[in-house]
């Protein structure tokens, strides 16, 4: 089998292909716990419509049976603006890894996501020691905007997901003129605008429940086993000279 494969495969090393497989998939250990969903949004005014967004959707979570922890960006330094000893840096990077999903919110600014959003993932290094903090988490997005519908910042949160190695759910939520979607209270409206962030909650859940306990399966690489090995088999040559 293994001289066949070099034959039709001649960069492959069999040794290290995996054959995916529905027992692989399978949890030994399924998770019990409530899922926990992480919910960052991007901007830190006193009336800030992503932080009134990403309350309403923790509030359908919780509901959904989750449990949920919001970050306030206040006080986070710019990146590389101080060390990563900070405080902020610290709290955030550790719900990071305390999450298995996460909501993303940005209001869009000149087109693009806030820079109190971006300047969050910005902190957050793919890898942390061993540990890469996102890497297999699942991911929904969501926007508001100041005047008409615009998908720009949901767009470039896919993107900066993918980057950060998550797993971003189909739906997605864009929320125009968002100063009219939410009352005096702090609270979104009933429209087609709140339906689709129900659905959108109600699918980050289905996607981090299947996925939560599958992770490290589902994210495990040829290219990193292949690196891995040559990194030991350098290791083990070393010792013997």
């Amino acid at each position: 089998m293994e001289t066949e494969m070099n034959d039709h495969l001649p960069n492959v090393q069999p040794e290290l292909l995996d054959l995916p497989s529905l027992e692989r998939l399978e949890p030994k250990d399924p998770s019990t716990h409530k899922p926990r969903i992480l919910l960052l949004y991007g901007s830190t005014r006193e009336r800030s419509f992503s932080r009134l967004m990403v309350q309403e959707a923790a509030r359908l979570l919780e509901e959904f049976g989750a449990e949920t922890r919001i970050f306030d960006p206040s006080g986070l330094p710019l990146p590389d603006d101080a060390p990563d000893s900070h405080e902020k840096v610290l709290e955030l990077r550790e719900l990071m890894q305390w999450s298995e999903g996460q909501v993303w919110c940005s209001p869009e600014r000149h087109g693009s996501m806030s820079a109190v959003f971006k300047a969050q993932i910005d902190w957050v290094p793919l890898a942390m020691g061993a540990v890469r903090p996102t890497q297999g988490k699942t991911l929904a997005v969501l926007q508001v905007c100041g005047g008409s519908q615009s998908f720009n910042v949901v767009n470039q949160l896919r993107v900066l997901g993918r980057w950060m190695r998550m797993f971003t759910i189909p739906n997605q939520s864009s929320v125009p003129k968002a100063f009219l979607e939410f009352d005096d209270a702090g609270r979104m409206k009933p429209s087609s605008f709140y339906d689709r962030l129900v659905d959108v909650m109600e699918e980050l859940i289905k996607f981090t429940l299947l996925l939560r306990d599958r992770q490290d399966y589902l994210v495990d690489r040829y290219s990193e086993r292949k690196e891995s090995a040559e990194e030991l088999s350098k290791r083990v040559n070393l010792r013997s000279i």
